[in-house]
């Protein structure tokens, strides 16, 4: 499963905490909801750091296919 899928399942999964909290009003619901939101904050962050890295190294092979081409 990629980054993405698990975060969609994540956020699916805290669906009847809100449902509970804003509907049902219940207020142990809404202290999940939050942890579950920090959580995703986590996940959010991560999948952040593993694109810039990706992106970077893309950029560095670019850089060097391009000097070893202007060499040749």
């Amino acid at each position: 499963m990629n980054k993405l899928d698990e975060l969609k399942n994540f956020i699916d999964s805290m669906q009847s905490d809100y449902e509970k909290f804003f509907v049902k009003g219940k207020n142990a619901a809404g202290t999940r909801l939050r942890k579950s939101l920090q959580e995703l904050r986590r996940m959010a962050q991560e999948l952040r750091n593993e694109i810039q890295k990706v992106r970077m190294e893309r950029k560095g092979s670019k850089s060097e296919s391009s000097e070893q081409s202007s060499e040749g």
